[in-house]
Formats: structure tokens, C-alpha cells, sequence
């Protein structure tokens, strides 16, 4: 593991671009709505890339036909996109089939000592692990706003956890998906992954690895695969995070909006029927009786097709003394859950998003989560901004 490095100063948040794209098939209602540019020019097979963007992207020396056909494979560090205005996703009809969704099992982070604190004044004593639960089958009934984010890195196809959070600009029809920093954006020595896609209710009727040996697209993505056209994490992540976290983990959280790789008039809160509010004023620790992690643990011994649960009392964890403080959990969910949203009951009294999961231990045994602040705000509301009119 790399040491932590000192804090980052905070610096301002810049918008993300990102492709506008349409529909590269036929019509498909299990899927979310489709944002459109105002000024745009086509390709042969639909995508719509707004003039300003297709500008940028000249800029980088990408051709999209070339990108379509395998160039988007190129991970050169000249190549390797990486300031938070360069997010680029454009829509490969067909790449995410069946098999490659269900063999993408690797974790973009690697797990950290069980000894992690830099600041023993604020932390609490490392919590007995707690065994997580399967969440029962159908996982739609169960936990619909929650789904797989699988992506391509430079190792290959790797999976994390997300959760569909509520669009302050677009109520009841939200196309917003909340992840973690290092799902979306390798940091301080890489940059944006690509290919990214969000599945809600993956494998909805939870079978295992084995009991899927030639999945079904309607298996594994009942409710369609919605494409990332948008993502912003913070500029701490990208600036300061890590494979195992680093400076970045107290900011680890990122927002991805979304478009169906098929057409569709329904958003996809409108598809999953759920999605959660965003709480960025948590009570402090000490006054949350209990919080749940969730997500699709992939590492050992785990096989990454299943959704899971940890409940606990939250706990204390600081890295450095002028970073917020974590939430820390026991559970014994692996690498895969990344990602996955961290539930307690809001203020309304209905379930509300507070943290994801960032870094855990060597050993399962406990998992830890940024607490979101202004930062988070910042964030959430950029991202909902920028699709505000489309």
C-alpha cells in the first residue's frame, strides 16, 4: 500500500463535457431518457456529439469512428484523458453483451491495511466485522435504486456499485447515478475510465456464477444498460487519489448521468420506480443509530453477481488531520461494492444516500465512506445543473 499523502488544499470544481448521445437501435422502454445537444452534428449510426465537444475532442486527436473501432483500447498516458472537462463515453452499441458483463470482475482499488488511521484523536476503535447479508430476490423489490457499475480500465473490464439518487432539476424523472471517485477516474496517475455503464437491479433474480454459465441480456439487465454521458468527481480525487484511496478517500464520491444505449421516452428513475435523496447534512456519528452499505461485493469470496447488505452503527475514521472524517462500518463485503451507497433514514423518514463505499482492509472485516459535505454538494449540484434543459 502507498502511504497517505498529506491533504490537498480544496480547489474549485469545474463541469464535466461530456457526449450527448441518442439512440443507436430500436426502441426500448426499459431504459431512461435521452438528453440531446442544442447544437450537434450526427454520425452514420446516431450518436449526436455536440459541436463544441467534437471541437475538444479534436483537439485530443480522436477520431469517433477510430474511438468505435477499438482506439478507445488505447491506455498511452498521452491518450489517457484525465482533467475533469475531458470525460468522454460515447455510446458502443452491443460492446457490453451478456458475457462481457458478467466476466468483468476486477476492482479498480486495492484494499489497505486494517491499521489505516492518521489521526488516532478522532477515530474509533476498529469495528467487529459484520457479515453481510444477500438482499432477497428480486432485487428490484428489494433495493431498486441500486445497480452495477462496470466500466474498462487499463487491466481490463471492472465493476463497482452505484445507487439512483434523486435530480433536483428533474423530480420524479432523474437520471442521476451516485458512485465513487475511483470508479469513473483512476487519480493522481490516470484518468477517466471508459465504456462506463450502469445496470440497475443487475441479475434481479440473484442467481450465482454458476447458475448463470450463457447469461441472458434480460437476466443480467432486466431494465436496459444506460450509458454515462455525463461524470464529475472532485478535483481532490483526481488530484490526490490512489489505488488504495490515498490523499483522495475522504473525497471518493462521483456523480455519472446516464442514457440508454437504446431509445427510450422514461427516465430511469421512471424505470427502476425508485430513486433515493442525497443527505449532505448527516447527523454526526454519534446520533446515527444505524446505517446499511450495499453493492455487489466481486472479490473472493464473493463472485460479483449477487447484491449485499451490511448493517452497523457507524464509526470514526480520520487519514489526516485536515481532512473530513470518515464513516466507517463493519462489514465483510469485498472489492465490487465500490461504490455502492451507504443508506440511513432521512429526514422525511424515507431512505437517504449519505456515503459510499471508498476503502476497506486487507482482510474484510470493516468498510469505510466518505462523508459527503460541500464538496459532494458541489458535485451533486454541477452535475444536475449541467443537464438542467435537456
Amino acid at each position: 500500500m502507498r502511504p497517505i499523502r498529506p491533504a490537498l488544499a480544496a480547489v474549485g470544481l469545474t463541469a464535466v463535457l461530456a457526449l450527448a448521445a441518442t439512440a443507436c437501435g430500436p426502441g426500448d422502454d426499459n431504459a431512461g431518457d435521452k438528453p440531446s445537444g442544442s447544437t450537434a452534428s450526427s454520425s452514420s449510426d446516431g450518436i449526436q456529439i455536440p459541436d463544441d465537444i467534437k471541437d475538444r475532442l479534436k483537439e485530443h486527436g480522436f477520431d469517433l469512428d477510430k474511438w468505435k473501432d477499438g482506439e478507445w483500447k488505447n491506455w498511452d498516458k498521452d491518450k489517457w484523458l484525465r482533467e475533469a472537462q475531458d470525460f468522454i463515453n460515447p455510446i458502443i452499441d452491443g460492446l457490453w453483451d451478456p458475457d462481457r458483463m458478467k466476466g468483468a470482475d476486477k476492482q479498480p482499488q486495492q484494499p489497505v491495511p486494517n491499521d489505516i488511521s492518521g489521526d488516532k484523536g478522532i477515530t474509533d476503535p476498529v469495528p467487529a466485522p459484520v457479515t453481510a447479508q444477500e438482499l432477497n430476490s428480486p432485487y428490484h423489490k428489494s433495493l431498486p435504486a441500486l445497480g452495477k457499475v462496470i466500466f474498462d480500465t487499463p487491466e481490463g473490464q471492472a465493476v463497482c456499485s452505484g445507487t439512483v439518487v434523486k435530480d433536483p432539476a428533474h423530480p420524479g424523472k432523474s437520471n442521476l447515478v451516485w458512485t465513487a471517485g475511483h470508479c469513473v477516474h483512476a487519480g493522481a496517475k490516470g484518468g477517466w475510465y471508459r465504456n462506463i455503464i450502469f445496470v440497475p437491479s443487475y441479475n434481479d433474480g440473484g442467481k450465482s456464477a454458476a447458475e448463470l454459465p450463457k447469461p441472458t441480456r434480460e437476466q443480467l439487465a432486466p431494465y436496459g444498460v444506460f450509458w454515462a454521458d455525463g461524470a464529475q468527481t472532485s478535483d481532490q480525487w483526481i488530484a490526490g487519489g490512489g489505488p488504495s484511496g490515498g490523499a483522495g478517500a475522504p473525497y471518493d464520491f462521483a456523480v455519472l448521468h446516464v442514457a440508454p444505449e437504446k431509445g427510450s421516452t422514461k427516465s430511469l428513475e421512471e424505470t427502476t420506480g425508485s430513486a433515493v435523496s442525497v443527505d449532505f447534512n448527516a447527523p454526526a456519528v454519534p446520533k446515527i443509530a444505524s446505517m446499511s452499505a450495499n453493492g455487489y461485493p466481486a472479490a473472493k469470496p464473493f463472485d460479483g453477481q449477487k447484491l449485499f447488505r451490511c448493517a452497523d452503527k457507524p464509526g470514526r475514521l480520520s487519514l489526516a488531520q485536515n481532512d473530513p472524517t470518515m464513516y466507517r462500518l463493519g462489514c465483510t463485503m469485498t472489492g465490487g461494492s465500490s461504490g455502492g451507497g451507504w443508506l440511513t433514514t432521512g429526514q422525511d423518514g424515507q431512505p437517504a444516500l449519505v456515503s459510499n463505499t471508498s476503502i476497506g482492509p486487507v482482510e474484510s472485516g470493516w468498510l469505510a465512506g466518505p462523508r459527503l459535505g460541500k464538496e459532494a454538494k458541489q458535485v451533486y449540484e454541477a452535475q444536475s445543473k449541467k443537464f438542467a434543459n435537456k
